[in-house]
């Protein structure tokens, strides 16, 4: 029997439980993909922890990558043996995991099984968030928090090609030279960011901030952008954003504030379809790299969710079964 981490309970990384499980069987439109990777990302924190509704017991995974081996009734786009990956299933903490279809994207030769994993939820997000909720142009300047995250390295890659300035905030000197890596104009810490900023803007601030961390750094993200300037609040690693009073963003300059996610950029077909070229092709191009920093046997997930909630992980983190 295959082999997946089950949660019955919502909690910390303890409930995340290595079992024996049924093979999976593929429905009416749907595939099964024996995974070769899945991709640990914050979403499955959230859902491991109950601050997004999920059925338990349940499969954590929203990311995962692999082949397909076996199709249900009414699969004409993809065949068994296609490689594909997905950044918004659930189950891809296991041996084998069942898929719609139509949320499988085909890995096109060039791209291996771990980079396929590693693609799909970080630089897809990457690119929503340069060619989507803001639309990042040449000659802006952004800040980007966690800049040595999985996110961060992608998005500070994507950011130098439209010819933006890029800030990055880091919190030790090892991912500070990540980031720098990666093309970061200027790596800081987080400690009087905002200050620093300024002083880095001639006091004007920048016209965007990306901002994965969330309450942490909300307040000084908003202090750091110029008139007009819109905040990106696409995370909370360090805990949800508090309430807050609306004329705030009267105060700092017509300032604007949004709270996207992937999944309303990948929804409609074309849109995913585009969004998927776009980021493959920038991978084989050699135009962006994704690092693939930590790799833990499936068996390990809850090691794996310790590391990245204590922020000890740079790059991508990946579960091989």
């Amino acid at each position: 029997m295959p082999h997946a981490i089950v949660v019955s309970q919502f909690g910390g990384p303890e409930v995340l439980e290595y079992v024996e499980v049924e093979m999976p069987v593929a429905g009416p439109g749907e595939v099964v993909v024996r995974v070769a990777a899945a991709g640990i990302n914050y979403i499955d924190v959230y859902r491991r922890a109950g601050k997004y509704p999920v059925e338990l017991p349940g499969i954590p995974g929203a990311e995962a990558s692999g082949t397909v081996a076996a199709i249900g009734a009414g699969v004409t786009t993809v065949a068994v043996g296609d490689r594909v990956a997905f950044p918004d299933n659930t189950g891809g903490y296991a041996e084998y995991v069942i898929a719609p279809a139509a949320k499988c994207l085909p890995v096109p030769d060039g791209i291996d099984d771990l980079t396929a994993a590693a693609i799909p939820m970080q630089l897809l997000t990457a690119h929503y968030l340069v060619d989507g909720s803001y639309h990042l142009e040449a000659g802006d300047t952004c800040l980007i928090h966690a800049g040595a995250g999985g996110v961060g390295l992608v998005l500070t890659q994507l950011a130098k090609l439209k010819g933006a300035r890029v800030i990055t905030t880091v919190s030790t000197p090892e991912k500070a030279e990540l980031s720098k890596a990666a093309g970061a104009d200027h790596v800081i810490g987080y400690e009087n960011f905002t200050e620093v900023v300024r002083d880095l803007t001639d006091g004007v601030g920048v016209n965007v901030v990306y901002d994965g961390v969330g309450k942490d750094t909300f307040d000084g993200s908003l202090a750091s952008l110029r008139t007009r300037g819109m905040l990106v609040s696409f995370g909370s690693a360090s805990g949800a954003v508090p309430p807050f009073e609306i004329s705030r963003l009267v105060q700092g300059g017509s300032l604007s504030v949004t709270r996207p996610t992937l999944f309303s950029f990948v929804e409609e077909p074309a849109e995913r379809a585009w969004r998927w070229k776009e980021v493959t092709q920038a991978v084989l191009n050699g135009d962006v790299t994704v690092r693939i920093d930590q790799t833990y046997p499936l068996a390990e997930a809850a090691q794996a969710h310790r590391d990245l909630e204590a922020r000890r992980t740079t790059g991508k983190s990946l579960l091989i079964p």
